[in-house]
């Protein structure tokens, strides 16, 4: 019990106080930072002395929407698209769904599990090296590809409820409810497991988010026919912003309807972002991490597109 204080104290202290008001990235930040503290004796005190720049840079990839114009699809994947049973319908392995439906074709309607498995690999590599450089910003990038595998929103053509007359659900679902609510959330989930492969791993959380996707579109809409209009929604300063956003009642009644959806979701996500770093170490042959390197050359993956709309970056909705 002393050992579970203390991991909230530590949270908490370590996270600034701007950023638990923070509007946006918030849920990705949260994760990556409770994640820390998921990690076994050989690696807390590397991710604990690091956990400001893993949370700070738990959002690089959504701020990459807009700069790349290969990011948007590692989000998410719009598994309806494939038809009854979907899940059955898409092969898990990269090349054979590629032989299946064509690279085009994946790349048009998403790609977050095998984009999973690529910076898996990517962290993996890292850790062998022991770049230190190559391990935070790979670690970051992993954890926010993770979390966003477990957004039910992220597994479906309708990710905005522009399909069913709910736009705007996107981020009310994966921004406004956490910042209103996660407070007292439960976030200790217990210590990393080593999981033996990625790819099941990200396939396994798709599958759990999607099957939730008909109760995070029918209850709002069940609630958006029972509050009347001027109820739901609200204004709220925001620096120098004044925003319309969902009413705190509205934000309430379907935070209950959900009994517990959002949290269960953040806590997933947070497990399995620490048993992917911490498998990621082991398979790299659990090196000891001292005497890290630096790269002398940044790395540099993809070039900058600053034509990207705001449609193709397909980014948090509002």
């Amino acid at each position: 019990m002393n050992r579970f204080i203390i991991i909230i104290v530590l949270a908490f202290v370590f996270l600034p106080t701007k950023e638990l008001n923070s509007w946006g990235f918030y849920a990705h930040k949260l994760v990556n930072r409770y994640a820390v503290f998921t990690m076994p004796e050989e690696l807390i005190g590397f991710f604990k002395k690091h956990i400001d720049y893993l949370t700070d840079h738990s959002v690089d990839a959504d701020k990459r929407r807009y700069a790349i114009k290969e990011e948007a699809p590692r989000h998410y994947i719009d598994i309806d698209v494939y038809g009854e049973n979907p899940f059955e319908q898409v092969p898990r392995k990269w090349n054979d769904a590629v032989a299946k439906f064509s690279e085009d074709t994946l790349l048009a309607y998403g790609i977050v599990p095998w984009h999973i498995q690529t910076i898996y690999n990517r962290l993996v590599y890292a850790f062998a090296e022991k770049n230190e450089e190559y391990i935070l910003r790979n670690a970051s990038d992993l954890g926010h590809y993770v979390a966003d595998a477990h957004v039910p929103l992220h597994t479906t053509l309708n990710y905005n409820g522009q399909l069913t007359g709910q736009k705007g659900i996107h981020a009310f679902w994966e921004s406004r409810l956490p910042e209103l609510f996660s407070e007292n959330y439960d976030f200790l989930v217990g210590s990393a497991d080593y999981r033996y492969s990625v790819l099941d791993v990200a396939w396994e959380v798709l599958a759990e988010s999607h099957s939730a996707l008909d109760s995070v579109l029918g209850f709002e809409k069940f609630l958006s026919n029972s509050f009347a209009k001027d109820q739901q929604y609200a204004y709220e300063k925001r620096g120098q912003q004044t925003i319309k956003v969902k009413s705190a009642d509205f934000s309430a009644a379907y935070h209950d309807k959900l009994n517990g959806m959002v949290e269960r979701r953040l806590r997933k996500s947070v497990k399995t972002i620490g048993d992917l770093w911490y498998s990621a170490w082991v398979d790299a042959g659990q090196p000891i991490l001292d005497g890290m390197r630096t790269s002398e050359h940044p790395f540099v993956e993809e070039i900058i597109d600053k034509s990207i709309s705001k449609e193709d970056a397909r980014g948090h909705q509002n």
